[in-house]
């Protein structure tokens, strides 16, 4: 099927940044006495929403959270960001091979996604085409935001593919109907593939899965 557009998830789909993020959360979450190795820190923090990822906190320590958690947290990753993020490997030449319309849609604020496509060079290649969670009040799995994002680019689901990295991510756009394209590694083929989605492991393989010359 030739797409008539192209919706990417942003962190770890377009830039690096999910190390950054659960390498915070670690830091943060270990200073209020919940250890835990990083491992298993990028299992538990990917691809799952702020609020999960707080409350997931906020079970595994005595009390609540500090008020300012989330605010530092962003102020922490943000910094970071600016040093260290960068994008995923062989997103720009994939992006320049791609002759339809193209989209971010992701779990993460506006201001976080511009930051990271500032930072990584990506901005001008989306332009204003940036859709968030945040604002419709709807986060994956469920499939609000996909839906939300192919109405305001002007598709129907079955004319858009969405490219995604995590498990709520793709249940979030299979269950509105879309085809989605995971980048795995081998340890989450199998995974990937049982939820419906088709699994690849680089960018240049991504180019010729979507068949859109």
């Amino acid at each position: 099927m030739r797409y008539k557009c192209i919706i990417f998830d942003c962190d770890g789909v377009l830039v690096d940044s999910e190390t950054i993020s659960a390498k915070i959360f670690k830091e943060m979450a270990e200073d209020l006495g919940f250890r835990m190795n990083f491992n298993y820190a990028m299992e538990k923090f990917t691809g799952v929403s702020m609020k999960k990822n707080l409350k997931f906190i906020e079970d595994n320590i005595e009390g609540t959270l500090p008020a300012n958690f989330e605010q530092e947290f962003r102020k922490r990753t943000y910094d970071l960001f600016k040093t260290d993020l960068k994008p995923i490997n062989g997103i720009h030449n994939l992006l320049n091979k791609i002759n339809v319309p193209v989209c971010v849609a992701s779990s993460g604020p506006v201001e976080k996604i511009k930051i990271s496509l500032t930072t990584t060079n990506l901005i001008d290649k989306f332009k204003n085409n940036i859709f968030s969670c945040y604002e419709i009040g709807s986060w994956k799995p469920e499939p609000g935001i996909y839906l939300h994002t192919a109405r305001k680019m002007g598709f129907e689901p079955c004319e858009c593919a969405v490219i995604e990295d995590s498990e709520a991510g793709i249940k979030a756009a299979k269950s509105g109907g879309f085809d989605v394209f995971a980048l795995a590694d081998k340890r989450k083929k199998s995974r990937f593939e049982k939820l419906g989605a088709n699994v690849f492991f680089s960018m240049d393989e991504l180019h010729d899965l979507l068949k859109i010359d």
